[in-house]
């Protein structure tokens, strides 16, 4: 009869030495993988940084030339050089500041503030951005908002002497000049005109029997009062006597009067 016995693992005829040099390999092999995804990943970031600095390079090179068409007066072109640069470097505050004056220079009031507020978004804290925010938006009329804008970029760099006496200084005069024309123009207005609106008026019922007796009172008096009549009669002597005669039987005087006045 047969014997049955356990069954022996694979591994078991394999020698140690042999376990040994295989595992050194698998380590070594485990490295050069590491290594080469290690320097996979190095070149897709200095890829990615020549990359950010060829935009730089390129959005510098048209800022440049952006800058020298605006000092000829070259306005629209500056501009699309301008945008073309915010394509590769779209955070570059300077730029929007830029690109704000020149809007201004063209009187495109509404843009040059959005293209201002851009650029304090992209950089809170330069007083250059603040100021020509603050420019802008005089040029819309906004005076409160342009004192506001100034006194920022004072407060970034409180020793300018452009902002205090240029900018700030002509503001302030402008909010004065305008509360005195609305002074004058409040004096000046018309007093107000009441206008009664037909519901305010009573709706009388002129047929009621308290509005026909008040009629007939009324012509009742009339009527009294003018079948009377009142004379002044001055005599020859100058006395001066009034008399009440009825339109039935009045009494003509007597020869001695001289004058008679109704």
């Amino acid at each position: 009869m047969a014997s049955f016995g356990w069954k022996r693992k694979i591994g078991e005829k394999v020698s140690k030495v042999t376990s040994q040099q295989f595992e050194a390999e698998a380590a070594d092999e485990k490295d050069v993988v590491d290594n080469d995804e290690g320097n996979w990943l190095h070149a897709i970031k200095r890829r990615k940084e020549i990359l950010l600095e060829g935009c730089a390079e390129k959005s510098k090179q048209l800022k440049d030339e952006g800058a020298s068409l605006a000092e000829n007066k070259r306005y629209r072109e500056a501009i699309q050089k301008w945008d073309e640069a915010l394509q590769l470097t779209p955070n570059d505050a300077t730029l929007y500041e830029m690109k704000s004056q020149v809007l201004m220079s063209l009187h495109e009031m509404f843009p040059a503030v959005h293209a201002a507020e851009m650029a304090v978004q992209r950089n809170p804290h330069s007083w250059e951005s603040w100021q020509t925010l603050g420019r802008a938006q005089l040029g819309l009329g906004e005076i409160i908002l342009a004192i506001r804008s100034f006194q920022v970029a004072l407060h970034i760099y409180p020793m300018n002497p452009e902002i205090w006496k240029e900018d700030l200084s002509w503001a302030r005069t402008l909010q004065e000049q305008q509360k005195v024309a609305q002074r004058i123009k409040k004096s000046e207005a018309p007093a107000e005109v009441t206008h009664f609106s037909p519901k305010s008026i009573p709706d009388y019922d002129f047929e009621s029997d308290e509005i026909v007796a008040v009629c007939a009172a009324i012509a009742e008096k009339e009527k009294t009062v003018s079948s009377n009549k009142t004379m002044v009669i001055v005599s020859a002597s100058g006395a001066v006597e009034t008399v009440t005669e009825k339109e039935d039987g009045a009494t003509p005087p007597d020869g001695s009067v001289f004058i008679k006045a109704r």
